[in-house]
């Protein structure tokens, strides 16, 4: 039984886009399973900067809108202050991220889920069930030796992550090419 209505148009809608896509995610994934720490630090510092940037923004609004509200002023501040942090000491920084990557990757799964069942009957679909499951399980894993394994499983994760990402998408990518007529 479907959950969700299937969407015969979803299939029609990757491209050559898809296997471009799926390459590139292969060859990033490939370099953070390569170098796991450096995946790490970079994803760690990346987010700081993001919540810098997040806390520019809302500090923008917050005085365009209400300069004066205390309470307004929370957010940004608050968004400096982590950011700062996780710049300024990147390996706990990576062990905050490690967390939200355990909480990321059973998101993806159920992406993946979801998407697979859309595109079910169209050939490709159990690719993408396979990355669900794969996603999950590298939760599970990543969940029992947190937090002393952070600074290379963030990145080694990331990185197969990335490359099953690439591998699924290359895969449904080059069926739906296959059964296109030309």
């Amino acid at each position: 039984m479907n959950i969700l209505p299937l969407d015969k148009k979803v299939p029609d809608k990757f491209g050559p886009y898809t296997l471009i896509t799926g390459i590139l995610l292969i060859v990033l994934g490939t370099a953070g399973i390569l170098l796991p720490d450096v995946m790490s630090l970079s994803t760690a510092i990346l987010v700081g900067w993001l919540l810098l940037v997040g806390g520019g923004l809302w500090a923008i609004h917050t005085y365009k809108y209400s300069p004066k509200n205390v309470m307004g002023w929370l957010k940004p501040v608050l968004l400096f202050i982590i950011g700062g942090l996780m710049l300024f000491y990147p390996v706990l920084g990576v062990e905050a991220v490690g967390l939200l990557m355990a909480v990321y990757l059973l998101l993806d799964a159920m992406g993946s889920f979801a998407l697979a069942q859309s595109i079910h009957p169209a050939k490709g679909w159990g690719w993408m069930t396979f990355n669900g499951v794969i996603s999950v399980l590298l939760a599970s894993l990543f969940l029992i030796g947190w937090p002393a394994t952070s600074l290379w499983l963030v990145g080694l994760y990331v990185g197969i992550s990335l490359l099953f990402d690439g591998w699924a998408l290359v895969a449904i990518g080059w069926m739906l090419r296959k059964g296109k007529p030309s």
